[in-house]
């Protein structure tokens, strides 16, 4: 199984809406999701499925990818690991899934699922960490096979 976490692009501040779950895409936003999206769209498989928090800037940044998507509150800000493992069936679901959720919930999930030694990985908006798990000899685990930043596209 492979499993994308992609955080969503730069957002306007909290201040500007008085809503997190508001917050739209910066123009810069717009630029990092565009630009993940064009290398992301050329690497999924056809059948991947996508999740976003139903969160707007997750939402606008799940949308620059030009592919059917479901939104889902296991994801939303704040949200828990165990909620985002259970939605796309970590470690034993099929194929490729891509989700597209916010800070510290990804972080925290690519932590626990590295055997990591601090609770939370920093992930720059708008990057993609893209993890596959594989057994080797009777033995689960998790591999990094790409981290990308949309700057560096």
């Amino acid at each position: 199984m492979d499993l994308i976490l992609w955080r969503h692009a730069e957002a306007i501040d909290l201040d500007l809406v008085g809503d997190d779950m508001l917050r739209t895409l910066t123009s810069k936003g717009d630029k990092q999701a565009t630009r993940m999206a064009a290398w992301l769209d050329r690497q999924l498989p056809d059948g991947a499925r996508i999740w976003a928090s139903p969160a707007a800037r997750a939402d606008q940044t799940a949308q620059a990818l030009g592919r059917k998507y479901k939104k889902h509150s296991a994801i939303a800000p704040l949200g828990s690991v165990d909620d985002l493992l259970a939605l796309v069936q970590w470690p034993h679901g099929k194929g490729c899934v891509v989700v597209v959720g916010h800070q510290p919930t990804l972080g925290q999930t690519i932590s626990r699922l590295l055997g990591l030694s601090e609770s939370e990985c920093a992930i720059k908006k708008g990057a993609v960490w893209w993890l596959r798990y594989r057994e080797r000899e009777g033995v689960g685990q998790t591999v990094v096979v790409t981290v990308q930043s949309p700057e560096l596209l």
